[in-house]
């Protein structure tokens, strides 16, 4: 759509070939539970309908130099008047919607309701992001919600010079309320500010938004992958023990883990402690000693994944133990397990379609060849070869 040009005929496609709101299964999502009650969220159906409770999907988060925050929503059900509250029901707030704009190419038109199968943007929802649902606080609903995968590269930025190190902070903010796919971190140890997305054309376009939109002019570092650590095998009976004996009172955590590999799970941390050897209050200590150590990996520093950890057996010291000394023990225990289960480096790997005329297969597979790709098969697309492989990034 940048220079308008067939913009009016795919529209056209639009409206002529895809099928209405009514031609298709009304959206599905899951009710919560009521509160105080133990039961499970139940399946319900939202109908395209004026009359159905109100419900619609937040897709899009924009920063606007006219009107500040804006949220661009799908309406699936029901009506909404500018100035009522809503709720979102992703994170339990309730908010109010102070305008409701209708948006055209160039210019939007301030509206007082707006109805179901409508897109608006909405001002004065300070608390929404991306993927959350905004619902009627009587007949609360989250439809079905959108992933976003992990930020994969990261690069150091910082501004060229000193007056714009506010406004580099404050933008940064803004980009990643627009994008969930971008993260900002700030380094404790070299006191960069490091940006994360998900490959370098993404932190390119975002770095020149930085100077496009919001007049911040700012270096940028080499890309960084993000490695992750994980382990390969089981490990049973992992002691680690804390003990320090100074002047006084001394410091004494034990505990004892069993470690294994759990993919896809991230962090599973399960406690098997019976007949008190360590006291209940001190478990969450170990394992928040146990996540800790998860952040800095014992192969090359990176933060270890998919791992399952089970506590099963330990001691304690009636006047020496604490919480900070099982969180020390836990700690020590991962890092003590970790070495023994075989870690491994985790790269992530990006699916690639790469479209390119006959003539040049062989040059583009030999690219990716070299850059350990693997070519999983190739169709054909018009006069040209469409390839499909997964590469390290």
């Amino acid at each position: 759509s940048f220079k308008n040009k067939g913009v009016q005929p795919l529209l056209d496609a639009v409206v002529e070939l895809l099928p209405s709101p009514l031609e298709v299964p009304p959206m599905s999502g899951l009710e919560p539970a009521k509160k105080g009650s133990d039961g499970e969220p139940t399946e319900a159906v939202r109908e395209p309908s004026d009359d159905a409770p109100f419900a619609a999907l937040a897709f899009k988060v924009a920063v606007d130099p006219f009107v500040g925050k804006l949220t661009y929503m799908r309406v699936y059900s029901g009506k909404l008047e500018a100035g009522s509250r809503v709720l979102n029901s992703s994170t339990g707030k309730t908010e109010r919607i102070g305008r409701i704009l209708m948006m055209h190419a160039n210019s939007r038109e301030e509206i007082e309701e707006c109805y179901a199968g409508d897109i608006v943007g909405g001002v004065g929802l300070k608390q929404t992001s991306t993927g959350d649902t905004l619902c009627a606080p009587d007949a609360p609903i989250v439809l079905e919600q959108i992933d976003f995968p992990e930020p994969v590269i990261a690069v150091a930025s910082e501004p060229k010079t000193k007056a714009d190190q506010e406004k580099l902070s404050e933008s940064l903010g803004r980009l990643s309320e627009e994008d969930p796919t971008f993260q900002v971190e700030s380094d404790d140890e070299t006191g960069q500010t490091l940006i994360h997305g998900m490959g370098e054309l993404h932190l390119e376009v975002l770095v020149d938004r930085l100077l496009r939109e919001f007049s911040v002019d700012a270096n940028v570092g080499k890309p960084q992958v993000a490695y992750r650590e994980t382990i390969r095998k089981r490990v049973d009976k992992v002691d680690g023990k804390f003990v320090r004996q100074t002047g006084g009172r001394g410091q004494y955590g034990h505990a004892v883990i069993n470690i294994e590999p759990a993919p896809g799970e991230g962090f599973d941390f399960v406690n098997q402690i019976k007949g008190g050897k360590i006291p209940t209050e001190y478990i969450p200590s170990v394992e928040q000693g146990i996540e800790e150590a998860l952040a800095s990996g014992v192969k090359a520093g990176y933060p270890m994944v998919d791992v399952r950890v089970e506590l099963i057996d330990g001691s304690y010291h009636d006047v020496d133990s604490s919480e900070m000394a099982f969180k020390v023990a836990g700690s020590m225990a991962l890092q003590e397990g970790a070495r023994k289960a075989s870690p491994v480096l985790l790269e992530p790997v990006m699916s690639v379609e790469v479209v390119t005329p006959e003539e040049f297969l062989g040059d583009v597979i030999g690219d990716l060849s070299r850059r350990r790709g693997k070519v999983q098969g190739q169709e054909q697309r018009g006069n040209a070869l469409a390839v499909h492989a997964f590469v390290p990034l």
